[in-house]
């Protein structure tokens, strides 16, 4: 716990849902609130500072003011290689992040999940199950609202948290009580200076702090992860999940079933039956089966919900089937290894559309599953060089559109009945739209449209 007497101002870098709520919460204990803002704030943010009466500044970062500070608050959105922050570190002003802060004021268990692909489905799995079986529980930091305003304004038992590597950045005392790590693939190199250690590193930040009563699960077929492991020595408690039974294996699928061992019970159900279907969804519910069971979620609980979950928007999202040919958004796979999952679980010839911010990307990871599946493509972005230099003269046909709209009209021209349109981008989103979720949403309107 911060003492107030020592640490009277804080200034947050960010005024998104991250910022906005450690204004809150900041505000909320008393401490002497001021928000930067480099850019334009929503309605949404001016709406909810204005309320709490807090000082705020857009358009700039005022650097007299921001110096002020006894502790920075950043967003995750600004790396340390920003000007303000650097200036931050050269008065060696601490720096933490809205998750730390947030923690600071709560005695609630955190359940902690990240991983470069399938931490939004496992966090929103894992908190429809929970609030399934009645358990008081926030969902907050990647996904939900934010874990401060949540801490500021309400009270709950636990709180599962998804967590990027951006968030994890910033820990420095902050412990999960349960940690998970679905898996570490490329993704965000630009940000890590092209150099992977450098982002897994980051991920694997998620057992920073952690103490023998903690848990760490992880996906044993991952081989970054196991490295990590082997570098760490960890005296935490380890639980690995994996697609096939093994010494050790504590979740696995067998004989069309999927089996939790945890707390000398044995969960078992037929893996037909989720409602997550896919391999990389059967880790997803192997995860979120695994913290249940460690809750002490009944058999029963579990299963209703693994079979009822609806899903998460712009993961894998079915729109509309229009003259036989099937839309899906899945406009949330902003790598590579996402439209790889993508494109595995497709059994129909696939229209796919790709493009947009282009983050160091490695194409070579999806280039047979284009070869095997992808009757066209389609780049959508504002710079298509890096998707021409790879895959010109591998698929006979390849487009570029500058808008959604064209987009779907030429997937809408090249299907053929029974093909899938697919929108799995690799890449983020930030050229021609506001953010993935404004690209999905462009996505299921033209397509509604049609």
């Amino acid at each position: 716990m911060i003492n107030q007497s020592t640490h009277k101002k804080i200034v947050i870098l960010g005024g998104g849902l991250s910022g906005v709520g450690a204004a809150i919460l900041a505000k909320a204990k008393g401490f002497d609130v001021f928000l930067s803002d480099k850019g334009k704030l929503s309605d949404e943010s001016l709406i909810l500072l204005q309320k709490h009466t807090i000082d705020f500044e857009e358009g700039q970062h005022t650097l007299e003011k921001i110096l002020q500070a006894d502790e920075a608050i950043i967003s995750p959105g600004i790396p340390y290689t920003a000007t303000v922050v650097v200036e931050l570190l050269k008065k060696e002003i601490p720096i933490i992040s809205e998750i730390e802060f947030a923690a600071r004021y709560t005695t609630a268990k955190t359940i902690c999940i990240t991983g470069s692909n399938g931490k939004t489905t496992t966090s929103s799995l894992l908190y429809h199950i929970l609030k399934s079986a009645g358990l008081n529980v926030g969902l907050a930091g990647n996904v939900g609202t934010s874990f401060a305003k949540q801490v500021a304004e309400e009270s709950h038992d636990y709180y599962i948290l998804e967590l990027s590597s951006f968030q994890l950045e910033s820990m420095k005392e902050f412990k999960a009580d349960i940690a998970v790590l679905l898996n570490i693939t490329p993704d965000h190199l630009d940000r890590y200076n092209h150099n992977m250690q450098n982002y897994v590193d980051a991920k694997m930040r998620i057992v920073n702090n952690q103490t023998e009563e903690d848990v760490f699960i992880y996906w044993a077929n991952d081989p970054v992860i196991k490295s990590e492991i082997e570098k760490i020595k960890p005296y935490f408690q380890l639980i690995p999940f994996a697609e096939a039974k093994a010494e050790g294996i504590q979740a696995y699928k067998e004989d069309a079933h999927i089996y939790i061992h945890v707390n000398n019970n044995t969960f078992r159900m037929k893996q037909d039956q989720l409602a997550l279907q896919g391999t990389h969804n059967l880790y997803n519910s192997l995860a979120a089966g695994l913290v249940s069971k460690l809750l002490d979620i009944s058999d029963d609980t579990l299963r209703q919900s693994l079979t009822d979950f609806k899903g998460v928007p712009h993961r894998l999202e079915k729109v509309a089937t229009v003259r036989g040919v099937m839309y899906i958004n899945d406009s949330k796979a902003t790598n590579v290894n996402s439209c790889w999952y993508a494109l595995q679980s497709m059994k129909s010839n696939v229209v796919l559309i790709l493009g947009g911010t282009d983050k160091g990307n490695d194409y070579s990871e999806i280039e047979e599953l284009v070869k095997k599946k992808v009757r066209a493509l389609i780049f959508l972005g504002a710079d298509n060089t890096a998707l021409h230099n790879f895959f010109d003269g591998k698929i006979p046909l390849i487009m570029d559109a500058n808008s959604m709209k064209t987009a779907v009209d030429l997937a809408y021209d090249v299907a053929q009945k029974g093909d899938v349109v697919l929108l799995s981008p690799c890449c983020a989103s930030f050229d021609l739209f506001k953010n993935f979720e404004d690209r999905g949403d462009q996505f299921k309107e033209c397509v509604r449209r049609l």
